[in-house]
């Protein structure tokens, strides 16, 4: 994901916009190419619009304008003037298009309808946020419950939120649409996600090894990525009393580089103990960027 700091500057705004302009014509080719002639939705704050709208035949466009924007409003503390700002104009270019341009009606299939609606609309949401904006409140809302709510997640949240509003959806529209909107959701999350980090997600790898003078040297000469090294102790036996110094290896490597790590560590030392987890951004040192950085 783009760093804060990137996306305020004056050189990044055109790309910002540009990033936005796209995602909003992606969601509403998402939504009015595929999703709304089937009756389906999607989750979150639009799910919650396109439910009013099949409910009190009301116009989509006006009910994402009026749901989304009040929670743009709420966070606007939270995220500064700048998110706040682009993502009203994101919002409301969305409740635009979806009022004034024609798409077509792509495919009578519901399940490539709830398939591809789900891709373009994940497109069309990761692309605003590569620009720093949402077209979706939901995150907001999230985000500002989270505080108050010490015991759950942001994630957590937003999938009660989304349980509510597909069991809404099963009341309101049955429940094959409500089964093919959860598919779409679902679509919609993962290429998201593949838009915000790309193929090559950062992994950060701890490593603890008797031979981390030999890892250091394979990570650094043959996969051409930084390590920081920071000292610590190993300990063993029924209480821990028998302490072994140890050099501690850290290192930042893509997803594709994961399997030659590990299988280079194993080599080095098969009793290295490797933990891994996922990092949403890095930057600085030996890093290699992604695509669209």
């Amino acid at each position: 994901m783009v760093s804060p700091s990137s996306l305020n500057r004056p050189a990044s705004e055109l790309q910002n916009a540009a990033f936005i302009i796209a995602g909003v014509f992606l969601a509403a080719f998402g939504l009015k190419g595929f999703l709304l002639s089937s009756h389906f939705i999607d989750g979150g704050v639009t799910g919650v619009s396109m439910l009013l709208a099949a409910l009190f035949k009301l116009p989509l466009a006006a009910l994402i304008l009026m749901i989304n924007l009040p929670f743009v409003a709420l966070g606007y503390r939270q995220m500064g003037r700048r998110f706040a700002v682009r993502s009203a104009l994101g919002i409301g270019g969305l409740a635009l298009v979806l009022a004034v341009v024609p798409f077509p009606d792509v495919t009578p299939d519901l399940l490539l309808t709830a398939i591809f609606g789900g891709v373009f609309i994940g497109a069309g949401i990761g692309l605003a946020m590569r620009g720093g904006a949402v077209l979706d409140g939901t995150e907001i809302a999230a985000l500002l419950a989270s505080r108050h709510l010490m015991l759950f997640k942001v994630s957590d949240i937003i999938l009660i939120l989304n349980l509510i509003i597909f069991g809404g959806a099963v009341f309101v529209l049955g429940t094959e649409p409500a089964l093919y909107s959860m598919l779409t959701y679902f679509a919609a999350a993962r290429v998201m996600e593949f838009v915000l980090n790309g193929i090559e997600q950062y992994t950060g790898v701890t490593i603890v090894s008797e031979h981390s003078e030999a890892i250091r040297l394979a990570i650094t000469e043959g996969l051409g990525r930084g390590v920081t090294l920071y000292q610590g102790k190993a300990g063993f036996g029924k209480r821990g009393d028998h302490l072994l110094a140890r050099d501690i290896i850290f290192t930042v490597v893509t997803r594709l580089e994961l399997p030659q790590l590990r299988a280079e560590v194993q080599r080095l030392d098969p009793q290295a103990f490797i933990v891994q987890y996922g990092i949403d951004d890095a930057q600085g040192g030996i890093i290699k960027k992604r695509p669209l950085h």
